[in-house]
This record gives structure tokens, C-alpha cells and sequence, in this order.
């Protein structure tokens, strides 16, 4: 999809797309400096018009949501492995919102672990690296409740009126990397939070298989 980066990845959830590139650079962080270890960070944008409106370029200054974003794609992508012991190299995710429609930050964080396994493949086959050390995949989706309905992957229409909203990130070994979720209009009792999660897990499943097809896995 960039094939110029290192890794890369097109995610496409229904109307959004984001562009994930994995970049890899010797070196990291300073606080890491003398360890042998390598870090993972992620970065996120909105191209200013995947809306319908234009957003602005955040250039001298990044946001609070944007900054939770690139955060929480950090994290998930730092949860496929179990360890950083891959030498002093660094990989960086960038995630551009191509199109929006609900779901970017989830749409985000499936293509930047394609793009991050991307990566690593190509450190192996550089010599750079023995073996990968991805130990798993990592997927989001997006769920909620729209007029008492529990719904997958929300679109922006659906997003936006939904009275409990929820985001879901799981590893391909089944196990849950992060759950946000809020009462946006309302509250919601266990019985309902099992409910969207069930339906968010038959979601993640089937994004693993793809995310597995992806990477000719």
C-alpha cells in the first residue's frame, strides 16, 4: 500500500479508510539508549478532508483526543510481543485517516499491527533480525447501542446518537488488550456489557482471519 515504508496497510471499515506505514529506524529513545532493546510508538492524523468539513492540519500543537489515539495505537501495537529485545531499533506507526466514517481510531490500531508484522517480516528478511518477534496480532472494533440495538462497527451517524459507545482491542490469542467504554446517553448494566463484547469478540474474529489472509498467513 506505501511501498516505500517498510510496513504498510490499507484498512478499509466500511466508508473509513486509514493509510498504516511502518517505518524502521536504528536507534531509539534515549531513556532506552544501553539496553539492546527496541521501542514501538505510533502517531495518528485526519487528512484535513476525510469529513465533511475540513479539519484543520494540527501542526504547532497535537490535540487531547489525538494524542489518546496515538496512545492507545501505541499500546496495542507494543501488546504483540512479549518483549523488546529485538536490538536498538525503532519502529514508528504512522496512521493517516484517509476517509472517516466511525471507527478510525479501531480501523487504526487492525492496520498498524498488518503494517508492524509487515515490518518485521521485512527486518528478517534484511538480516537485520533472526526472527520476528510478533508473538500475535492485534485487532479493534468499534460497538454500541443505538436505540436499545446492540450494533458492530458503528458508522458515524450511528457513532454519534449511540447511547452506550465501545471500543474494543483483542489479541488473535482471544485475550483483551483494552476495552473503553461509556454511557453516552444512558447507562448499561453487565448484562448488556456482555452482550456487546460477545458481539465485538465474532467481530475481532473475523478481522484476525483477514488481518491472517493479509499477511498470507
Amino acid at each position: 500500500m506505501a511501498p516505500y515504508a517498510e510496513g504498510s496497510c490499507l484498512a478499509s471499515f466500511g466508508a473509513t479508510r486509514v493509510l498504516c506505514a511502518a517505518t524502521v529506524e536504528e536507534g531509539v529513545p534515549s531513556w532506552r539508549r544501553g539496553r539492546g532493546e527496541g521501542w514501538i510508538t505510533a502517531e495518528y492524523a485526519m487528512l484535513p478532508r476525510a469529513t465533511k468539513t475540513r479539519t484543520p492540519r494540527e501542526r504547532s500543537q497535537i490535540g487531547g483526543r489525538t494524542q489518546e489515539i496515538q496512545r492507545l495505537i501505541g499500546r496495542s501495537v507494543r501488546a504483540m510481543l512479549d518483549d523488546f529485545a529485538w536490538g536498538e531499533y525503532t519502529l514508528k506507526v504512522d496512521c493517516d485517516v484517509l476517509q472517516a466514517d466511525g471507527g478510525t481510531r479501531t480501523a487504526a490500531i487492525t492496520g498498524a499491527s498488518v503494517a508492524v508484522s509487515d515490518a518485521f517480516a521485512w527486518m528478517v528478511r534484511e538480516g537485520k533480525l533472526g526472527r520476528s518477534p510478533v508473538k500475535r496480532r492485534v485487532a479493534g472494533v468499534s460497538v454500541g447501542v443505538v436505540r436499545g440495538e446492540p450494533l458492530l462497527d458503528l458508522e458515524y451517524v450511528e457513532d454519534v446518537s449511540a447511547d452506550v459507545d465501545m471500543n474494543v482491542v483483542m489479541s488473535s490469542e482471544g485475550r483483551f488488550v483494552e476495552v473503553q467504554g461509556t454511557g453516552e446517553n444512558g447507562t448499561f448494566d453487565r448484562t448488556e456489557l456482555e452482550i456487546l463484547l460477545e458481539l465485538a469478540t465474532k467481530g475481532l474474529v473475523e478481522l484476525d482471519a483477514l488481518q491472517r489472509r493479509a499477511l498470507g498467513l
